[in-house]
């Protein structure tokens, strides 16, 4: 028998179809004023000063453009002395596929050498900062505690304070920075899908995130290195924040980027998220035993799903492309509905324990799951650890906080 299934899910279940994905988007990047949001990246008069006559390492991906232009064609254009770029998952160009080895390289364009920090290359050595006097982190983040962009940060400011390297961060809006969830990971639980003590969505910006860590000494031996935020102007928290670049392969529109928190928990399960299909993230299911009428067939795309779950099989779930983008910002909470829904249909070998506990950054959630326990009782489990760490966030806010 199914536990009782939250009336979210069942409202998502009659509206979710087998249409194909709209384009829904709104554009909402700017203030209940109208004034366009301004991204640190934007604001070169803020960092160039502090950029002039140093040798300079550049944190980048696909993401980190000003208008049209890439931040390094924009550097170099002002006589920026750019000695490296380096890139987090998913490569420079953000054309590798999650997890895929991404190696080092030559940038076509300006000549510039790449250093890879994905794979098990994921700090900067002493060697990569010899020749560096400051490193300039500007990558999108989406908000969420396992997408990795963060635990790349964390690396780059441990290996500055190592070597005595400034950094700064230009930092960009969180598009899932309006509400706070999930459990607050455990160290023991600690890797590179969740590095810090904060919950799965923890309602921070990059710049914020990295004061925290800076402050609370998180990085190792609790050091501390030489950082300058660069802050977003006309941001708040309470702001709908749709990106002009997809973040990832597999997060292509806001949507998808607003499902992944909850969906993610999928990837340390036998379910798949959608990977190998034009709507990643967007709709879940298995070949056997799974609810919903809704079929998809995963796909080796190149550069997108590096052979996904269930390569070539017919899966069998639920499509969530039909749900507004409005969803969560109105929910303003991770949805487990659908996970405890799909253990409940088929509860044999369902869990890879030792992933799925990474990515929860406890046990609990899990042991909570198959110990028959309500969604109500497993949100009350978190509430004690995430007042705590709601109280540590306000020391670091840069922006008007959500209501």
């Amino acid at each position: 028998m199914f536990r009782a299934i939250s009336i979210s899910f069942l409202l998502i279940l009659a509206f979710c179809n087998n249409t194909p994905i709209a384009s829904k988007e709104k554009q909402h990047s700017s203030t209940k004023q109208n004034t366009p949001i301004v991204v640190g990246a934007e604001q070169m008069e803020k960092y160039l000063p502090l950029l002039n006559g140093k040798n300079v390492g550049v944190v980048a991906n696909q993401t980190s453009y000003i208008n049209n232009t890439h931040l390094i064609d924009h550097l170099i254009a002002q006589n920026v002395n750019v000695k490296s770029v380096f890139a987090p998952e998913h490569g420079f160009r953000g054309a590798a596929a999650n997890g895929e080895t991404v190696a080092d390289g030559k940038d076509p364009k300006t000549g510039l050498p790449i250093i890879s920090l994905y794979g098990k290359h994921k700090k900067p050595s002493k060697e990569d900062c010899e020749n560096i006097d400051v490193f300039v982190f500007d990558i999108q983040d989406v908000g969420a505690r396992f997408y990795t962009y963060i635990s790349t940060m964390h690396y780059v400011m441990e290996a500055a304070a190592e070597n005595n390297v400034e950094v700064i961060i230009l930092d960009r809006p969180n598009p899932n920075g309006y509400y706070i969830d999930g459990p607050v990971l455990e160290m023991e639980f600690q890797s590179f899908v969740g590095m810090h003590p904060i919950p799965v969505v923890h309602g921070l910006t990059v710049g914020e995130l990295a004061k925290m860590i800076n402050e609370e000494k998180w990085l190792a031996n609790q050091v501390k290195c030489k950082l300058t935020v660069i802050p977003c102007e006309h941001y708040n928290h309470s702001k709908k924040y749709n990106l002009p670049i997809a973040p990832s392969p597999n997060l292509p529109n806001a949507l998808s980027i607003q499902l992944y928190p909850s969906l993610c928990f999928f990837e340390g399960t036998k379910v798949s998220v959608g990977r190998g299909t034009d709507m990643p993230f967007q709709c879940f299911g298995t070949p056997q035993n799974s609810p919903g009428s809704f079929t998809f067939t995963p796909k080796h795309i190149p550069g997108v799903a590096a052979h996904p779950p269930y390569e070539n099989e017919t899966c069998f779930g639920s499509n969530l492309s039909s749900l507004e983008n409005d969803f969560f910002y109105d929910l303003k909470a991770l949805n487990l509905s659908w996970l405890m829904a799909m253990y409940d249909q088929d509860k044999e070998g369902f869990f890879k324990e030792n992933f799925f506990d990474k990515l929860a950054g406890t046990q609990d959630l899990r042991k909570d799951i198959i110990d028959g326990k309500s969604e109500q009782e497993i949100r009350s489990s978190w509430q004690e650890n995430l007042n705590a760490y709601k109280l540590i966030r306000k020391k670091y806010l840069l922006y008007p906080d959500f209501e």
